[in-house]
């Protein structure tokens, strides 16, 4: 007898995380430069189109369960 299963993800496809912030392309480059110890100047750019209104209304973020870790602890963890 064959049987067929439905997967809801692609095999191979690894789980969705979230942390428990939000935050903006560029306060994740700031971030990383400090802790790097680097400076550079950031330009703040707004990305035009669909693809813009769907990242400005939250589109592109996940409902996944929340972790804990924090990008700055992230950061302080691999960086020192």
């Amino acid at each position: 007898m064959k049987t067929s299963t439905t997967e809801s993800r692609p095999r191979g496809a690894i789980a969705d995380l979230a942390g428990p912030t939000v935050y903006g392309l560029g306060d994740l480059v700031r971030g990383y430069l400090d802790a790097h110890g680097r400076r550079r100047p950031l330009l703040p750019l707004r990305m035009p189109g669909k693809a813009g209104r769907a990242y400005r209304a939250g589109d592109n973020l996940s409902d996944a369960d929340t972790g804990k870790r924090t990008w700055e602890r992230f950061l302080a963890e691999r960086v020192g």
